[in-house]
């Protein structure tokens, strides 16, 4: 690292750059979805009267990478592992958590190869 001593400068109107924080959306409507890596980062909403499977698939997602939900409909999301997908939670049913209600959001944070923790609102 390059260090720079300033002496008897002065900063007249210094610029200071804040980022800007936004999210992008996967809007889903059907009765089942599966997340693909492009879901990283996003907030994929679920909206059906129906319930709603939301599947962890196995081999797409890396240790560190997090996936937002929320259910939007009135339909409950239940989410299910894909074949060797192990997903921990505090839900009733701690192996395939339910988001608690419409409105309910929870993150799905990959915590090592095809492990899952969610984390959130859940019944």
């Amino acid at each position: 690292a390059t260090t720079d001593t300033l002496t008897n400068k002065t900063l007249t109107s210094p610029t200071i750059n804040t980022p800007k924080i936004t999210i992008d959306f996967n809007a889903q409507t059907g009765t089942s979805y599966s997340l693909v890596a492009s879901d990283q980062d996003k907030l994929v909403t679920l909206s059906n009267a129906a319930a709603i499977t939301l599947t962890i698939p196995p081999s797409v997602f890396s240790a560190g990478q997090l996936v937002n939900i929320q259910q939007i409909g009135a339909g409950q999301v239940t989410l299910a592992a894909g074949a060797g997908v192990t997903i921990t939670s505090t839900g009733a049913t701690s192996a395939a958590p339910k988001l608690r209600a419409q409105f309910s959001a929870a993150t799905v944070v990959c915590t090592a190869a095809n492990t899952f923790t969610v984390i959130g609102d859940l019944a």
